[in-house]
């Protein structure tokens, strides 16, 4: 999914890249906690994904696998152990701001897929997230615009 965006790349990363505050932007994705000494973006540091939907809540085990200021920010996700998915964000400037791609990559198991439908209540995962992408950068838009008037 992508969107324009009004504002800074520099600005944009810093948002995206700010996973404490990812519950401002996502409909599902409530927030994180940074694990052991990470106090913010860095290859390799891990975080605990805080999601909901509905009724239901869960955690997941993250770890930053792309970080590029102004660039690209990117972690993987797991839950009790098994392969949950990638998330990852290009921002690309433009002569009015920057355009935001954000790309979800499934990499769940067979397993993983059959138990996510009850952890999350989600039985079509890639429906559900093209819809929550799109809210999610509309609302990044949003908020990174505000910022930058």
């Amino acid at each position: 999914m992508q969107t324009d965006i009004g504002a800074a790349p520099e600005l944009v990363w810093s948002l995206i890249s700010d996973v404490t505050r990812m519950g401002e932007w996502s409909p599902e994705a409530t927030g994180a906690i940074w694990k052991g000494d990470a106090k913010g973006p860095a290859v390799g540091a891990k975080f605990t994904g805080t999601n909901a939907n509905g009724k239901k809540s869960w955690k997941t085990d993250c770890e930053i696998t792309t970080c590029e200021p102004s660039r690209a920010f990117g972690f993987r996700v797991t839950a009790v152990g098994l392969k949950i998915a990638r998330w990852d964000y290009r921002i690309d400037p433009t002569a009015t701001g920057c355009q935001v791609t954000e790309t979800w990559t499934d990499d769940r198991g067979g397993l993983a897929k059959f138990a996510g439908k009850f952890a999350s209540g989600v039985a079509e995962r890639d429906d559900h997230n093209r819809e929550t992408m799109t809210r999610t950068l509309a609302t990044l838009k949003a908020a990174a615009e505000s910022a930058s008037a």
